[in-house]
C-alpha cells in the first residue's frame, strides 16, 4: 500500500472545466474475494469510446487510490507491465485499437487497514462499504465520476461461519458454498447506475423482513439487517419505510423498481445514510430506536432520515447528478421531498418551523463565512466538503421557492417531465429548472441566479398608507452581502409571501395586485421580488393593517421589516399563518435579548425580561386551543446562534449571561402555569405512543421541565432528578438535558446513573458523552480531556467523536473560553484525526472557520489554531481546504 501523498498545493476542479468522459461503461462484473489479511478485487468492464469525447484518446485514465495493481487486460490478453502505469492515484493505460473492448483488471486492497472509513472497509467484525463521493476508486480502478453509468453483476466471497450474510445492489441471482468452508453470493442491478451507488456488506447480521405491495400490485421484499441483537430496533424504521414508499407513489407517482428493498445499519460510518441502489447502508443511530433507548426526537429523525435515503431512488439513483457540481439536484430536492413527507405525515407548521430554525442556525453562519458557496458550486478541493447546509437545506429552500412560483400542480407537473425526460440519465440542475419552466410554460431563467449565487439576501419592507385613496404600499428591496469569490451581487428572484391583517385580528382579502404567482389565495398573494427595489400596491385597504411578511418562510433571506414590538406581539397573539406567529414572537425576545447584552457589555445592570414577553409566553402557554407542538416551538428561546448571528462580534459571555438569566426569569414568572402544563402533559401518554398528538404533548411538557429547572426552585430540581429516573429515554434525556445547566448535586447523580445504565450500549452512551460535553457549567474542559481517557472512548468511532469533540466545539461559551483552551484541544483533536479519517475532521474542523465573527482576543486565538493545522506535514486534501479557505 503507498504512503499518503503530502498535500501542499492541491489540484483545484472547476465547473467550467466540464469535460465528458473518453470512456463510457455499459456493464460491470466485479468480484469481491474477501480474505483475513486483503481482499482480491477483479473487474471486468465493458467498455467503449464516448462519442461524445472532445479531443484524441490516446490512453484510458482510471481513478485508482489506496490498492495495488496486479494484472491488466483486455479483452482476456494480459498487458505487459509496461503499458499500464499506476502512480498510486491513477492507472493509465494505452488506449486500445478497438473502440469497444472487454478491461479486466486484478487489484488488491486492505479492508481491515481502511480507517478513512470510505471505499470498502471493516466495521464491527463486517464488510461495508461508502463510495459516495469517490471512494469506489479505492475498491478497484475506474472512472470514478456521476456520469459515467453501468450495469453491474457482483459476487462476494467469504468465509461462511464468520460472514454468512453476503449483500450487492439488485436482486440475488445465484448463491453455494465453496471449498473450505467458505461460500459465495452473486447479484444483478438491472438499472444502469454511477460507481458511487454501489454497495456491498459481508458480515453476521440479524434481519428484520416485511414486504410491501406497490400500486400497481407488486410485491417488494422489505429487509433490515442489523447486529445480532438488535432486530427488536428495527420496527419504527421499518414502517417508516412503508410510509415512504406509499407517500412517493401517492405524491409523486413514483413506484419502486426492484424485488428487494435492503437496509443494513452499520456503526462505524461518517454520514447519517447512504442510498445506494437497493441496498441503503445507514449508520445505526438513524435505524435502531425503541422507547427505552430513543427519544422522539429519534424517532423522528430515523422516519425523515429512511425517507430521505428510500426517496433517492428516483431524485438520485433512477436520475443522477452529471458532475458532482450538480450534489443539489439530487440532494437539495431530496430534502424538500424528505420535509413534505414528515409534513403531511405530523404536523406541518412544526415541520417548517424545524426547518427554519435549523436554516438559521447552521446555514446562514456557513453563508457569512469564509466557507460560503452557493448551491451548484464553481470550485472544491475535496468534494466531501461540500456535503453542506447549503448544499442540502438551502438547495431544499430553492426548490421550494419553485414550488412557490409555479404552485403545488405546477410543481407536480414539473416532476412529471423532470422524471420523463432524464430517467436513466445524468443530469443538471439546469435541467431541473428547464423541466419547471417547461412544464408550466413560464421564463425561471432570472431565478437560476439562486444556482450561482452565494450569500443570505437581505429582504427589507416598509409600509405607507394612504387612507384617502385606501391604498397600501409595500416597499421592497433586496440585497446580499459579499461573499468569497463574489462581491458584488445580482438581484435575484424572491417570493415574498404575505397577509395583511386589521386592527381586530381578521384578514384582509386581497385583490387586484400585480404579478401574483403559484397558489396565491384570496388573504395570502405570493410576488416575485426581482428588482433591487420594487413596490407591491394593495387597493380597498380602509385602514392601516399590520402586515404578515415571508409566509411560510416563503424565501431563505433575512427579513428586516418596519415592524415594532407592539406589532410582533400582535402578529404573535393573531397572525393565522402558523410561521409568521412563532417568527414574531422569537424576533420580539432576539430583540430584548440583544438590547440586553448591549446593556451588560456598557457594565449596566442586566434589565428585567419584558413583560409583554412574558405576558405572551403566558398566553402561549395558556392557549389549549393551540396545538400542543407550536406551543412548545413558540415557548422555545432565541438559540445562542441566533443571538451570535445577530451581532457585529459575537459577545460569547453576554449571550450566556443574558440567556441564562432570561431563562431563569420565565422560570419563575411562570412556574405556576409551567408546572400545570407539565403534569397534564407529562403523563399524558403512555411512552410507547409514537403518534403526533402523543410526540406534541411530551414536547410541551418538557419544554415546561427545562424552565422549571432553569428557575431554580428545589421542588423543580427534584421534579427534574425524579423524571431521570423513568424508563422513556424521551423523559430521561428531557430531565437530563435541563440538569445538565444546572450546579447541583442532583444532576452529577442522574448523569452517573445514565452512564452505569447505558454503559455497554453505544449509542445510547453517546447522548451521555454529549451531555458531559455540551454542559455550559465551569471545569467543562477539565472534564472533555477526562472523557478522551474514558474505556469507552474511540477515536475510530465517528458517532463517538462526534459526541464529544463535536458537542464541545458546539458549546459556544466554553469552546470559546477567553484563553483560548477550547480551540487549543479542537485543533489538538484534528491534527491527530486528519490523517486516519480526513472527512469527519474536516466536518469538526468548520467552528475555526468563523474566527472573524468574535472580539479581538478570541479572534487571535482561532487563527494562531488554524495556522497550527495549516502547517501540519501530509494534511489531508479534506482539512486543507477548510483551513485555507479559512484563512485566506
Amino acid at each position: 500500500m503507498e504512503a499518503r501523498v503530502a498535500v501542499d498545493t492541491p489540484t483545484v476542479i472547476r465547473r467550467e472545466d466540464y469535460t465528458p468522459p473518453d470512456y463510457l461503461v455499459d456493464t460491470v462484473n466485479l468480484d469481491l474475494d474477501l480474505m483475513p489479511s486483503e481482499t482480491t478485487v477483479t473487474a471486468t468492464s465493458a467498455m467503449r469510446l464516448n462519442p461524445d469525447s472532445k479531443g484524441n484518446v490516446s490512453s484510458i485514465s482510471l481513478s485508482a487510490q489506496h490498492m495495488e495493481i496486479d494484472t491488466v487486460s483486455v479483452d482476456g490478453v494480459l498487458l505487459p507491465s509496461q503499458a499500464w502505469r499506476h502512480d498510486g492515484e491513477t492507472l493509465e493505460i494505452g488506449a486500445p485499437e478497438a473502440e469497444a473492448f472487454d478491461l479486466t483488471i486484478v487489484s488488491r486492497i486492505k479492508p481491515h487497514e481502511n480507517t478513512r472509513l470510505e471505499g470498502l472497509y471493516m466495521s464491527g467484525g463486517m464488510y461495508c462499504t461508502q463510495c459516495e463521493a469517490e471512494g469506489f476508486r479505492t475498491i478497484t480502478p475506474f472512472p470514478d465520476r456521476p456520469d459515467v453509468m453501468a450495469i453491474y453483476t457482483t459476487t462476494l466471497r467469504a468465509d461462511k461461519a464468520l460472514f454468512p450474510i453476503l449483500l450487492s445492489n439488485g436482486n440475488p441471482t445465484s448463491a453455494g458454498d465453496l471449498p473450505d468452508g467458505r461460500h459465495f453470493a452473486t447479484w444483478d442491478d438491472p438499472w444502469p447506475k454511477p460507481s458511487y451507488l454501489f454497495a456491498a456488506v459481508a458480515g453476521d447480521l440479524g434481519v428484520v423482513e416485511d414486504s410491501f405491495t406497490t400500486r400497481s400490485g407488486r410485491e417488494v421484499a422489505l429487509r433490515i439487517y442489523v447486529e445480532l441483537g438488535e432486530e427488536h430496533l428495527c420496527g419504527h424504521a421499518m414502517e417508516s419505510l412503508k410510509r415512504s414508499m406509499r407517500w412517493d407513489e401517492e405524491a409523486y407517482g413514483l413506484e419502486y423498481d426492484l424485488d428487494l428493498f435492503m437496509i443494513v445499519a452499520v456503526s462505524h460510518f461518517n454520514m447519517g445514510a447512504m442510498e445506494n441502489k437497493g441496498l441503503n447502508i445507514f449508520n445505526s443511530s438513524c435505524i435502531l430506536a425503541d422507547p427505552e433507548t430513543a427519544t422522539d426526537a429519534d424517532f423522528r429523525r430515523v422516519e425523515a432520515i429512511v425517507a430521505h435515503e428510500y426517496f433517492h431512488n428516483w431524485t438520485g439513483n433512477r436520475i443522477t447528478c452529471r458532475d458532482w457540481f450538480q450534489l443539489s439536484l439530487k440532494e437539495g430536492l431530496t430534502v424538500y421531498r424528505e420535509q413534505e413527507f414528515v409534513s403531511d405525515t405530523h404536523s406541518r407548521a412544526v415541520q417548517r418551523i424545524g426547518d427554519v430554525r435549523m436554516l438559521r442556525s447552521a446555514q446562514f453562519p456557513e453563508d457569512a463565512g469564509p466557507l460560503a458557496h452557493p448551491i451548484r458550486p464553481e470550485s472544491y478541493i475535496e468534494i466531501n466538503n461540500f456535503y453542506t447546509m447549503t448544499v442540502y437545506e438551502k438547495g431544499a429552500e430553492v426548490v421550494r421557492m419553485i414550488r412557490a412560483l409555479v404552485g403545488v400542480d405546477g410543481f407536480r407537473k414539473g416532476m412529471d417531465l423532470y422524471v420523463q425526460r432524464h430517467d436513466g440519465t445524468a443530469a443538471t440542475c439546469d435541467d431541473f429548472v428547464s423541466a419547471m419552466a417547461d412544464a408550466n410554460g413560464v421564463d425561471l431563467s432570472h431565478f437560476q441566479r439562486w444556482y450561482g449565487q452565494a450569500g443570505t439576501p437581505v429582504l427589507t419592507v416598509s409600509m405607507s398608507h394612504d387612507p384617502g385613496s385606501e391604498t397600501l404600499t409595500l416597499t421592497v428591496g433586496q440585497s446580499t452581502p459579499a461573499t468569497p469569490g463574489q462581491p458584488d451581487k445580482q438581484p435575484l428572484t424572491i417570493p415574498l409571501a404575505f397577509g395583511l391583517i386589521d386592527r381586530n385580528g381578521d384578514e384582509l382579502p386581497l385583490e387586484g395586485i400585480d404579478g401574483t404567482v403559484g397558489d396565491s389565495s384570496a388573504t395570502t398573494a405570493i410576488v416575485p421580488i426581482t428588482e433591487t427595489e420594487q413596490k407591491i400596491i394593495v387597493e380597498n385597504v380602509p385602514n392601516a393593517p399590520v402586515p404578515s411578511l415571508l409566509r411560510g418562510f416563503s424565501a431563505p433571506v433575512t427579513l428586516k421589516a418596519e415592524l415594532d414590538d407592539d406589532a410582533l406581539y400582535f402578529l404573535m397573539a393573531h397572525d393565522r399563518d402558523a410561521f409568521v406567529r412563532w417568527d414574531s414572537g422569537q424576533t420580539a425576545a432576539l430583540r430584548m435579548m440583544l438590547s440586553s447584552v448591549d446593556a451588560v457589555a456598557r457594565g449596566e445592570v442586566m434589565p428585567a425580561v419584558d413583560p409583554r414577553l412574558i405576558n405572551a409566553l403566558t398566553r402561549t402557554l395558556e392557549d389549549a386551543s393551540l396545538d400542543a407542538a407550536f406551543r412548545a416551538e413558540a415557548l422555545r428561546l432565541p438559540g445562542s446562534a441566533d443571538l451570535g448571528r445577530a451581532m457585529e462580534v459575537i459577545d460569547v459571555d453576554g449571550i450566556d449571561a443574558v440567556q441564562t438569566a432570561t431563562r431563569r426569569a420565565v422560570g419563575r414568572q411562570l412556574r405556576d402555569g409551567l408546572l400545570s402544563t407539565y403534569k397534564t402533559f407529562s403523563t399524558a401518554h403512555p411512552a410507547t405512543d409514537f403518534s403526533t398528538e402523543a410526540m406534541a404533548e411530551r414536547d410541551l411538557a418538557n419544554v415546561c421541565l427545562s424552565y422549571l429547572v432553569a428557575g431554580g426552585e428545589p421542588d423543580d430540581i427534584a421534579l427534574a432528578a425524579a423524571q431521570a429516573r423513568e424508563t422513556s429515554m424521551t423523559a430521561v434525556m428531557a430531565a437530563l438535558v435541563a440538569l445538565n445547566e444546572v450546579d447541583d448535586p442532583a444532576r452529577q447523580t442522574a448523569l452517573a446513573a445514565f452512564e452505569n445504565r447505558w454503559i455497554d450500549t453505544p449509542l445510547v452512551l453517546d447522548k451521555w458523552f454529549s451531555l458531559k460535553a455540551g454542559t455550559g457549567l465551569p471545569r467543562v474542559h477539565e472534564d472533555v480531556l477526562a472523557l478522551l481517557s474514558h474505556p469507552k472512548f474511540d477515536m475510530g468511532r465517528p458517532n463517538r467523536v462526534r459526541a464529544v469533540v463535536g458537542a464541545f466545539s458546539r458549546n459556544q461559551v466554553r469552546f470559546h473560553e477567553a484563553d483560548g483552551r477550547g480551540h487549543r484541544f479542537l485543533a489538538d483533536i484534528l491534527i491527530d484525526l486528519q490523517g486516519r479519517n480526513p472527512q469527519v475532521a474536516a466536518r469538526l474542523a468548520q467552528p475555526l472557520a468563523r474566527w472573524r465573527r468574535f472580539d479581538p482576543i478570541r479572534q487571535a486565538s482561532m487563527r494562531k489554531e488554524l495556522e497550527r493545522i495549516a502547517a501540519t506535514p501530509d494534511l489531508s486534501k479534506d482539512v486543507y481546504e477548510v483551513v485555507s479557505k479559512s484563512l485566506a
